[in-house]
């Protein structure tokens, strides 16, 4: 069969790596890709929101399956317009996109259905959001998010009244949501439905903040790893049932049936689980944590979930644990410098070690930096040290001018008891 995987990240890498393994696939498309995809696919000149001229392409080369990666196509209704030219696509359509497109959509959703979250208000202006943080009913530190897309840098934990009024001007355009700080340890769950049926992903914990000991800015993830000690498989039974699955029912309930990947990040305290937030996709890092863990065919998991079929699948993974190390260019995720020739990819092959790129491209026989996040450095390993160690050890392999990484991915795994 052919394959179109659309998307230029670390995430759409790490999708293509794992399509190729599958007997049932004969070519590989990624629009656009990047500088590193073309070991797995041949990349297409097409944007990821150019629906019109993905649209063509596979209508053109015979597309048997359509691999959405970013949210963005998502959001904008790709899947609607694939189905109505009876294409087949994985993920979801526009109506259940809302849960990652509007977080206002998703708060008022988790209320609805009684999906535990932190207590929220939502605003429709600035100054409405003003008046909602200095009334007392949220103590700080409180959180602002802004409603719409924000490529994972939208939401500002705020300590005083004076930080409110700076992120509305720099992190809100005008509509968003006000919520309580929730205290706890963040997990990511993923979970690919049908929409009926779902079946859940080994758990992986991201690293948000850009410094180390979680200092800094938000960013769209600075490393991960999976499985998440802090989800106990207990725990995951939990989320099962009071997260995943009133959502997959919810959504159906009210005809925005979810199909494609849920993610849900959740804040974790005693046992005690709150959702941040929804993702109606794969996570970028986390996929590149998961994935390489995946032993079932992950064709089949995309088709059995485009044909209702989910509740013949059953997942098989590898018991190690993996890490994944984001390398990112100086600046990020402000300004950052591009054009920065990258060196030592081809240094001596490291045993379970895997390099996914994300924000580079490749120019005259070189790769070169193109975005903020460029590189995901992925380790193997019995246990979560040997993981990280893998993967630090081939990051100490690759030089680009203005490099950053962080240092302690993983630490809160390693301080936990063997």
């Amino acid at each position: 069969m052919n394959v179109l995987v659309i998307g230029s990240g670390g995430r759409e890498h790490a999708i293509c790596w794992k399509i190729k393994q599958s007997p049932k696939v004969r070519t590989i498309y990624c629009a656009p890709g990047n500088g590193g995809i073309s070991e797995a696919a041949s990349c297409v000149d097409i944007k990821a929101d150019d629906i019109a001229g993905l649209l063509k392409f596979a209508k053109d080369k015979k597309i048997d399956l359509t691999v959405v990666g970013p949210e963005v196509p998502l959001v904008a209704g790709i899947v609607d317009e694939f189905e109505k030219n009876g294409l087949k696509v994985f993920g979801p359509q526009k109506g259940a996109a809302q849960l990652e497109g509007s977080k206002i959509f998703a708060k008022e959703f988790m209320k609805r259905n009684k999906i535990p979250t932190a207590d929220f208000e939502n605003f429709d202006s600035l100054v409405r959001a003003e008046q909602i943080a200095a009334q007392g009913k949220f103590r700080f530190p409180l959180v602002i998010k802004a409603d719409g897309l924000a490529a994972g840098k939208g939401v500002v934990i705020c300590q005083s009244l004076d930080d409110v009024k700076q992120a509305l001007k720099t992190a809100v355009k005008k509509n968003g949501v006000i919520e309580e700080y929730l205290d706890g340890e963040e997990a990511s769950i993923l979970a690919i439905s049908d929409g009926k049926n779902f079946v859940l992903l080994e758990s992986s914990q991201d690293h948000k903040r850009t410094f180390d000991n979680d200092q800094g800015p938000n960013t769209g993830g600075m490393g991960a790893y999976s499985p998440a000690p802090v989800v106990t498989p207990e725990l995951m039974k939990k989320i099962s049932k009071e997260v995943i699955k009133p959502v997959i029912d919810g959504m159906s309930r009210e005809g925005n049936p979810f199909k494609g990947v849920l993610y849900a990040g959740l804040m974790i305290n005693k046992n005690e689980l709150k959702v941040l937030e929804f993702n109606v996709r794969f996570g970028d890092p986390e996929t590149q944590a998961v994935l390489p863990r995946l032993k079932t065919d992950l064709v089949d998991v995309m088709l059995a979930s485009c044909d209702d079929t989910l509740d013949k699948i059953n997942l098989q993974w590898d018991k190690r644990v993996c890490a994944c190390v984001v390398m990112a260019s100086k600046g990020y995720p402000d300004n950052y410098e591009k054009g920065k020739e990258i060196k030592g990819l081809d240094a001596s092959s490291e045993k379970d070690a895997i390099v996914f790129h994300a924000g580079t491209v490749e120019q005259h026989d070189k790769i070169l930096t193109s975005g903020g996040r460029v590189l995901g450095v992925v380790g193997l390993g019995k246990d979560i040290k040997e993981a990280v160690g893998k993967s630090y050890k081939k990051v100490s392999q690759i030089k680009f001018d203005g490099c950053h990484f962080r240092k302690d991915i993983g630490f809160r795994a390693l301080k936990r008891p063997s």
